[in-house]
């Protein structure tokens, strides 16, 4: 459990500094802006292990679960 939050954690400092929000994954970001450019394509390419990658990450983030438990039904 302690490597994948660790994880995430890099993986969101990365979102945030190359301009997005703190509290979502690169991943996500690149579905929500799927529209515009075909970059979750390449992520998902990368996680070929994972059907729709950045999809699924989407919607972790939307269920807010890289949250500890008692944030998550709010």
């Amino acid at each position: 459990m302690w490597i994948k939050q660790t994880i995430i954690a890099v993986d969101q400092l990365a979102n945030a500094i190359t301009g997005g929000w703190a509290d979502e994954t690169l991943s996500s970001r690149a579905w929500r802006a799927r529209d515009k450019h075909p970059a979750y394509k390449w992520i998902d390419a990368v996680f070929w292990w994972d059907p729709q990658h950045c999809y699924n990450s989407w919607l972790s983030e939307r269920r807010r679960m890289q949250m500890a438990p008692e944030f998550r039904s709010e």
